[in-house]
């Protein structure tokens, strides 16, 4: 059976049910709860992420690279699965980039952006000969000065700052002030210092935003970006050989929320890459996707423990909350706080149903992963399934809150 029934949540295309219960990559979730010995856990499919990357393959120029953004998922099973599906890794830290390497993924298709990369990080991402997307002049004079001591030349490229921002996104990440990437408009100086220096210049970055769901959006920002690029390179000390175009590609979480459609974005880039490899001969176009490819892989699973009724209404209290899932509670981001898809994972379908809440054990009223939701009527050992969680779920929340246990991971 599919799961065509989240209430006003869009239909879950990628999972089914078997005799009621919810299963990943062809198992019951109360099988998978009885392999690892607990819960809650987070169990991710796969099959769903390889799915997702074939998707859009089969939309994209076949010239337009993809990179996976790990900071969605840094699971060390689930880079090594995407190390063989998609043509890069993108990292956020020295940790990170550690995981890329041990899974297999060569040097040469790994890039490092953030701000605030330290010294040590530096060094260690030179030593390691991955591409570093410099986010500020102290960066690329620090780079310089490993370069002149260590007696090797750091491949690095320019994260730029648009004037300009991704509209309609969960989280922007260019336009204005931002501590992302150097303003576009410093950018031609810092080529010319980049000149100068003992640095191997590989391209640009450009990141404008995240969570995004409309196409034309995401197209008007790929025309500007690679339009930036196009005007910058005339600056730049050797010929662009990394565009890379940034994400911003969305998945539905929340009532009334459609999917991304993919048609669209295709057809705006089999239009804009030619324009780009006539400007850029050498450069190649990459997107780099993290919560796309993998946020509709992952369900989180916990258990009901206990179940009350206050004043009229019924609490349902699980083993899980916001110490785990910290998204799915509506406090990474959400300025109003609005429903993830969740239902009773052993009783889909049930006719007995019930408008509750899903609290977890912590002694704060934040620590909520269900507001006041249509629900199959739960009981004490039922579990409890959060969808739309393989993205910024365990990694991004408060582990240490209270001192609870952490969850479980599984790739299946």
């Amino acid at each position: 059976m599919s799961l065509d029934a989240f209430s006003q949540h869009a239909p879950h295309p990628y999972f089914t049910a078997i005799d009621g219960e919810l299963v990943v990559a062809g198992r019951k979730v109360s099988a998978l709860a009885t392999e690892l010995g607990r819960t809650p856990f987070y169990a991710y499919d796969r099959a769903v992420m390889t799915r997702k990357v074939q998707e859009l393959r089969a939309v994209l120029p076949a010239d337009v690279a993809i990179h996976y953004a790990m900071k969605a998922n840094p699971m060390p099973a689930v880079v090594k699965h995407f190390g063989s599906l998609v043509d890069g890794i993108d990292v956020a830290s020295a940790g990170e980039m550690d995981v890329a390497l041990a899974a297999g993924m060569s040097a040469d298709r790994i890039s490092f952006a953030g701000p605030g990369k330290t010294p040590a990080e530096l060094e260690r991402a030179v030593d390691a000969g991955i591409i570093i997307n410099m986010e500020s002049e102290l960066e690329m004079r620090r780079l310089a000065e490993i370069s002149s001591r260590t007696k090797r030349r750091p491949k690095v490229a320019i994260r730029i700052n648009p004037d300009f921002e991704l509209k309609s996104s969960g989280m922007k990440m260019a336009g204005g002030p931002k501590q992302f990437g150097i303003d576009a408009e410093r950018v031609p100086d810092v080529l010319r210092e980049l000149a100068t220096l003992p640095l191997e210049f590989w391209g640009f970055h450009i990141y404008s935003g995240s969570q995004n769901l409309r196409a034309e959006t995401i197209a008007d920002a790929q025309q500007k970006s690679a339009a930036l690029a196009i005007d910058l390179a005339a600056y730049a000390p050797a010929p662009v050989r990394m565009l890379n175009l940034g994400g911003g590609f969305g998945i539905p979480y929340f009532p009334g929320e459609k999917p991304l459609e993919l048609a669209p974005i295709g057809a705006n880039l089999r239009g804009l890459v030619p324009r780009i490899t006539a400007a850029l001969p050498h450069a190649s176009v990459a997107l780099e996707l993290g919560r796309y490819l993998v946020g509709e892989s992952g369900v989180y699973v916990c258990r009901v423990t206990d179940k009350k009724v206050s004043r009229g209404h019924i609490f349902v209290i699980t083993d899980g909350g916001l110490h785990h899932h910290l998204a799915a509670s509506g406090n990474f981001g959400q300025v109003i706080r609005k429903n993830y898809p969740v239902l009773v994972a052993n009783r889909i379908g049930a006719d007995v149903r019930e408008n509750a809440s899903v609290v977890g054990p912590l002694c704060t009223p934040l620590d909520l992963l269900a507001d006041r939701m249509d629900l199959a009527a739960a009981q004490v050992g039922d579990l409890i399934a959060v969808f739309q969680s393989g993205a910024y779920g365990l990694t991004a929340s408060p582990l240490g809150f209270l001192s609870h246990p952490g969850p479980g991971e599984i790739l299946v």
